[in-house]
């Protein structure tokens, strides 16, 4: 099976980037989007396609001709409390909590998902998704899940999501099937 993941177009900029955001496309989100869509259309020829629930990865798959079906298992890591703050705000307000976050991937001191939960979430669906007769899948979803997937297939250790960068409108392709991802680059 080969699943590629789509990062979303963005939703806000960087420096206004939210835990659980689920605003949809910005204009400059969309201008790129626009740009990327003739190298991502030939993705919409896999059989399975999905998204995650938020209107930035439902925008971005439907400008895709992807006709996604939502997952709620490709959701972002839920952030308990620091929902809808950005990192900065969260910082000033409970600077050891965010270290401790930062730290310990079992730890959730915003009371939502620890980071290894979020990873073996993200994992579970890639394990159990059913493969078509071109055994492709394809899915949109926020950069975290993207980062995610990546972790779990590789079986890196944990503290390597804080080292990972996936910008809006990368791709990740991995194939294999359940405890034996690899990871596809071209």
């Amino acid at each position: 099976m080969l699943v590629t993941l789509i990062a979303a177009a963005r939703g806000s900029s960087l420096l206004d980037a939210r835990f659980g955001d689920d605003r949809p496309l910005d204009v400059a989100g969309w201008q790129a989007l626009e740009r990327a869509v003739p190298a991502l259309l030939p993705l919409a020829a896999a059989e399975l396609r999905y998204c995650s629930p938020t209107a930035s990865s439902r925008q971005t798959g439907v400008a895709l001709g992807l006709a996604p079906l939502s997952q709620l298992a490709l959701r972002d890591c839920d952030m308990g409390r620091w929902q809808g703050m950005t990192l900065q705000e969260v910082t000033l307000r409970e600077p050891q909590a965010v270290e401790a976050w930062l730290a310990d991937p079992r730890s959730a001191p915003h009371g939502g998902e620890p980071l290894l939960a979020f990873v073996s979430r993200v994992g579970g669906w890639l394990d159990t998704r059913p493969v078509g007769e071109d055994g492709r899948v394809v899915a949109v979803t926020e950069p975290s899940v993207i980062r995610a997937a990546l972790l779990y297939a590789l079986r890196v250790p944990p503290h390597a999501y804080w080292r990972t960068e996936v910008h809006p409108l990368s791709v990740l392709s991995i194939s294999g099937g359940p405890g034996r991802w690899s990871l596809r680059v071209g």
